[in-house]
């Protein structure tokens, strides 16, 4: 294997590693932001470094003449195998042919991958929301001994419940000693949640995306540098970020900007990309330093001042072992099945 997992610090479910690759040695949990052709939309690559980004999901497409963010062709230290993928949503039999099809194709994957010395084969667990299915995926997986695993089919339109339940389920079987990726995640609230219950790695279009509709991460949620409101707003996106963005700009002039000029996606995808880099570290510090369950309070009392915690995260925060009653009481639980930010559009003035 072409890759060495060496867990440093755990709480309960969640842990922090560091993960030595051939190019890099990176440290998790790990947000990897998605270049969809190979680099990250409106970035340079001095900039991600910058940022602080460890990896990029780099999808160059098969003999595709693109290269990554390094300038380096077709040389990925993580390759994926080729998977079955079907909405979650649907059900019967589609669904399980997707997921045995999905363990016939990894051992073709595994018969013609030519550099396990320097490349790391990841297997996709598939089966939808059926958990019969999910173990039967992760089961087959294990056997095969593979560099590490990846949670597949999520992030599709499932309910939260449902989405976090099959993350439970399958880093609960999925080995000690090998990453595990939850692919297509990328909202801040979720990555707590799946890092909770044991999940090391993710990837998302999200941060980047919606930098391009004029919106930025802040930890109250989301802001909206669209709205009306920010037309004179002085102050930077996110008074405690250190990013140059929320250094140099402010809220008001890249208003100005982002429905004017690519400058604005650029600077809200930078500060975005940051946020989630930055993220990433704390959520590796505070499970190393012994500290997991006060970030999750602190985290979710910014998120939700309110106490309106979703039912969900804290039936999730249950099974991970963490108590979140004493820091973010009183709660008045509600139940939500998507749930991006507490912010709407009278409150994101308060911001």
């Amino acid at each position: 294997m072409a890759l060495r997992f060496e867990v440093l610090g755990r709480f309960n479910r969640a842990r922090a590693a560091q993960l030595t690759l051939p190019h890099f040695v990176c440290q998790t949990p790990l947000f990897m932001p998605v270049g969809t052709q190979g680099t990250i939309k409106g970035l340079a690559t001095d900039q991600l470094e910058e940022i602080g980004c460890q990896i990029i999901l780099g999808n160059t497409g098969w003999k595709a003449n693109a290269p990554n963010t390094r300038g380096i062709y077709s040389n990925p230290n993580i390759i994926m195998a080729l998977d079955d993928v079907v909405k979650t949503t649907i059900t019967g039999p589609r669904i399980e042919e997707a997921m045995y099809r999905t363990l016939r194709w990894i051992d073709r994957c595994i018969a013609a991958h030519k550099r396990p010395h320097d490349q790391n084969l990841f297997g996709i667990v598939q089966g939808g929301l059926d958990p019969v299915l999910r173990d039967i995926c992760v089961r087959g997986l294990v056997d095969r001994n593979l560099p590490g695993y990846a949670i597949g089919g999520l992030a599709g339109g499932e309910d939260k419940d449902s989405f976090w339940r099959v993350v439970a389920q399958c880093t609960a079987t999925l080995p000690k000693d090998k990453p595990r990726y939850v692919m297509g995640v990328g909202y801040p609230l979720d990555i707590v949640i799946c890092s909770a219950l044991g999940a090391d790695m993710y990837d998302c279009v999200y941060p980047t995306r919606t930098a391009r509709f004029g919106t930025a991460l802040v930890p109250e949620g989301v802001l909206k540098l669209k709205h009306r409101a920010m037309a004179e707003d002085t102050r930077p996106i996110d008074p405690t970020c250190a990013c140059m963005v929320c250094k140099n700009y402010t809220r008001a002039y890249i208003h100005s900007l982002v429905t004017k000029d690519a400058m604005g996606s650029q600077l809200l995808s930078f500060h975005n990309l940051y946020y989630m880099m930055q993220l990433s570290k704390n959520l590796h510090s505070s499970i190393v330093q012994g500290k997991f369950p006060e970030f999750v309070c602190n985290f979710l009392q910014k998120m939700f001042p309110k106490g309106d915690i979703p039912e969900w995260v804290c039936n999730a925060m249950e099974v991970a072992e963490i108590d979140i009653s004493s820091c973010c009481a009183p709660f008045r639980y509600i139940q939500a099945t998507k749930v991006q930010s507490n912010l709407n559009e009278d409150e994101i003035q308060a911001v």
